[in-house]
C-alpha cells in the first residue's frame, strides 16, 4: 500500500515511471497468486476432514452398526472403571443378610404361595440391614404387606424419618447425610435416592397437613411470622394444636386468606405489625420488636436522657404486664382494670410527642422516635398491645398449659433455620421441593406438640402406629374435637397447579 501511495505522489508531481509501475503490477499478481493458492489448500484440508462422514451410508443399518460400536465402547469403558449403576433385584437378594416370610394379614399359611421377594433396607441396632422379604399371595389375590414400608419402597420408614430429620430439621445438604449414615449406620445412600425418599414421605404426609390446616384454623392462639426465602417467602404459624411451616409462597394478603382466613379465624394472632395482619379480630403485637427500637433509639444517640428514660420507662412497663399476666390471684375482671392502669402509663409516657403531631422529619433518630411514639399509640387505640394479658392460656396435645405471649419470638426462631439456609444457598430451588418440604416440615414440627419427647424412636413409634392403626395422632384429635378437615386442600391453594404431587402408590 505504501508503493501504491507513493506512485499516486509521483503522479501528482508530474514524475511518472513505467518501469516502476510495471514492477508494482507484478509484485501484486505475485501476492494474489499465493493467496489463491492458501485458500485452495485449506478448502482441500477442510473437505478431507468431513469426506469420511459424507461417505458413510446413512441407512438404517448403517445407523445400527454405528450404535452397537458406540455400545462396545462404553460397555469396554465400564468393564475398565468398575461396575457402575442399578443394583439389579436378584443381586441385592444375594446380598441379604436374612429371608422373612411376609403372609397376608388373616389368611392359613397353607392356603398361600409365595408371589415375589422384595429386598429392604432397614436399621437395627444402630446399623442398617438388608432383608429380603418373602411376599405371600392368599387364595383371593391377598398379598402380605411389609410392616413400616411406604408403598413398593426398598427403606424402612425409620431410615425415612431419619433423613428427613437431618434435612429440613437439622438443615443438612444431601451429600452430609449420605455421608453420615454411611458413616454411623453402614448405609450407602445417593442424593437421588435421599431425594426420592424425602418426595415419597410428601406424598404419604399430605392428608396430615391437611389436617393440621384445618387444626390451625380452630387453635385459640396463634403465632405468625414471615421471612424472604430463595423462592417467594418462608412462612410460619404456630399454635397449641399444629405447627405449620410454609415455602415458597407469597407474603400478602391472599395467601394468608387461604392459609388463615381472618374473616372466619375466632382465635389470637401474635405477629409483627405487618398490614397483612391488620384484619384479625384479635391481635397482639410484638412487643420485642417495640423495644428492639427503642434500644435502636439509645444506640444511635447515647448522649440523649430522653431516649434512655423513654426506654427504661417501655421495658418497665411491658414487665408489669407480664407480672400481672402471671399473678394467678387476678380474675377477669380484675385483669382488665390492670389493663386499663397499663394504657394510661403508654398515654402518660406518649402523649408529649405524640399530641404535637409533628411532620415527617429528615432520616435519623428524631424521625424514628416519633415513628415509635405513633405505632404505640396506634396499637393501644387497637386494642392490640395489652392482649395477651387478658386472653386464656391454650394446653398442648401433650397436656403443657401454654400462656399467651406478649412476643413473636417463637415463630422468629422457627425460621432462623430457614433464614440460615437462604443465606448460606442451600434452600429449594424448584416450587415442587419447596412444597414437599412445607409437608414434611410441618409434620414433623407438629409431632414436638404431641409427643413428651421428640426423638427419632418417640417419632418413629408413634408413626408405626398410624401405620398400624390407620389414624394419625392429628386425626384423632380432629374427631375428638369434631371437626371436617376442608374440602379442597390448602397446599392446592398456595401452589401452582403444576407442583402438585401425585398420590402415594
Amino acid at each position: 500500500m505504501d508503493a501504491i501511495e507513493q506512485l499516486k505522489k509521483d503522479v501528482r508531481e508530474g514524475r511518472f515511471d513505467v518501469d516502476r509501475l510495471v514492477d508494482l503490477v507484478m509484485n501484486l499478481q505475485r501476492q494474489l497468486q499465493a493467496a489463491n493458492q492458501r485458500i485452495a489448500e485449506l478448502e482441500k484440508q477442510r473437505s478431507g476432514s468431513t469426506a469420511s462422514k459424507l461417505e458413510q451410508p446413512f441407512s438404517l443399518r448403517a445407523e445400527e452398526q454405528r450404535q452397537q460400536a458406540r455400545g462396545k465402547n462404553k460397555k469396554r469403558k465400564k468393564k475398565n472403571k468398575g461396575r457402575r449403576g442399578r443394583v439389579t433385584t436378584a443381586e441385592k437378594i444375594a446380598q441379604a443378610q436374612r429371608h422373612e416370610d411376609v403372609f397376608p394379614e388373616g389368611v392359613a399359611q397353607s392356603d398361600c404361595q409365595e408371589s415375589h421377594v422384595r429386598p429392604v433396607w432397614r436399621l437395627e441396632n444402630g446399623r442398617a440391614v438388608l432383608i429380603a422379604y418373602h411376599i405371600y399371595r392368599g387364595p383371593h389375590n391377598q398379598y402380605g404387606k411389609i410392616p413400616d414400608v411406604l408403598g413398593r419402597g426398598e427403606f424402612g420408614i425409620e431410615i425415612i424419618l431419619e433423613t428427613a430429620h437431618l434435612v429440613y430439621v437439622v438443615g443438612l445438604s444431601f451429600d452430609k447425610v449420605c455421608a453420615l449414615l454411611q458413616f454411623f449406620q453402614e448405609l450407602r445412600l445417593r442424593k437421588s435416592q435421599v431425594d426420592a425418599l424425602l418426595h415419597r414421605l410428601a406424598r404419604h404426609w399430605q392428608k396430615e397437613f391437611d389436617v393440621l390446616c384445618t387444626l390451625l384454623a380452630h387453635s385459640l392462639v396463634v403465632h405468625a411470622d414471615e421471612t424472604s426465602w430463595s423462592l417467594n417467602s418462608a412462612w410460619a404459624f404456630l399454635s397449641e394444636r399444629a405447627r405449620l411451616l410454609f415455602f415458597g409462597v407469597h407474603k400478602d394478603a391472599e395467601t394468608l386468606q387461604k392459609i388463615l382466613d381472618p374473616a372466619t379465624f375466632t382465635g389470637l394472632v401474635i405477629s409483627d405489625d405487618a398490614a397483612i395482619y391488620a384484619n384479625f379480630t384479635q391481635a397482639q403485637k410484638c412487643w420485642a420488636h417495640l423495644l428492639r427500637k427503642a434500644i435502636k433509639l439509645t444506640l444511635q444517640a447515647p448522649n440523649n436522657p430522653e431516649y434512655r428514660v423513654f426506654t427504661d420507662r417501655l421495658l418497665a412497663i411491658y414487665r408489669q404486664a407480664c407480672r400481672v399476666q402471671g399473678d394467678g390471684r387476678l380474675g377477669d375482671a380484675g385483669r382488665v382494670r390492670k389493663v386499663a392502669a397499663l394504657d394510661d402509663q403508654t398515654l402518660e409516657l406518649c402523649a408529649p410527642l405524640w399530641v404535637a403531631e409533628l411532620p415527617p422529619l429528615e432520616d435519623g433518630p428524631e424521625n424514628d422516635y416519633r415513628l415509635l411514639v405513633n405505632e404505640l399509640m396506634k396499637l393501644m387505640l387497637d386494642k392490640q398491645l395489652f392482649t395477651f394479658v387478658t386472653a386464656p392460656p391454650s394446653t398442648q396435645p401433650n397436656g403443657i398449659s401454654q400462656p399467651a405471649a406478649g412476643t413473636n419470638n417463637e415463630a422468629e426462631r422457627t425460621l432462623r433455620g430457614a433464614a440460615q439456609a437462604r443465606a448460606t444457598g442451600r434452600t429449594n430451588k424448584t416450587l415442587v421441593g419447596a412444597r414437599r418440604q412445607t409437608v414434611v416440615s410441618s409434620v414433623l414440627e407438629s409431632l414436638r406438640l404431641y409427643l413428651p419427647r421428640f426423638t427419632l424412636n418417640s417419632v418413629l413409634a408413634e408413626v408405626q402406629r398410624w401405620l398400624k392403626v390407620g389414624q394419625s395422632c392429628f386425626v384423632a384429635l380432629l374427631n375428638k374435637l369434631k371437626l371436617t378437615p376442608a374440602e379442597s386442600s390448602v397446599l392446592d391453594q398456595v401452589y401452582p397447579s403444576q407442583v402438585r404431587l401425585s398420590p402415594d402408590g
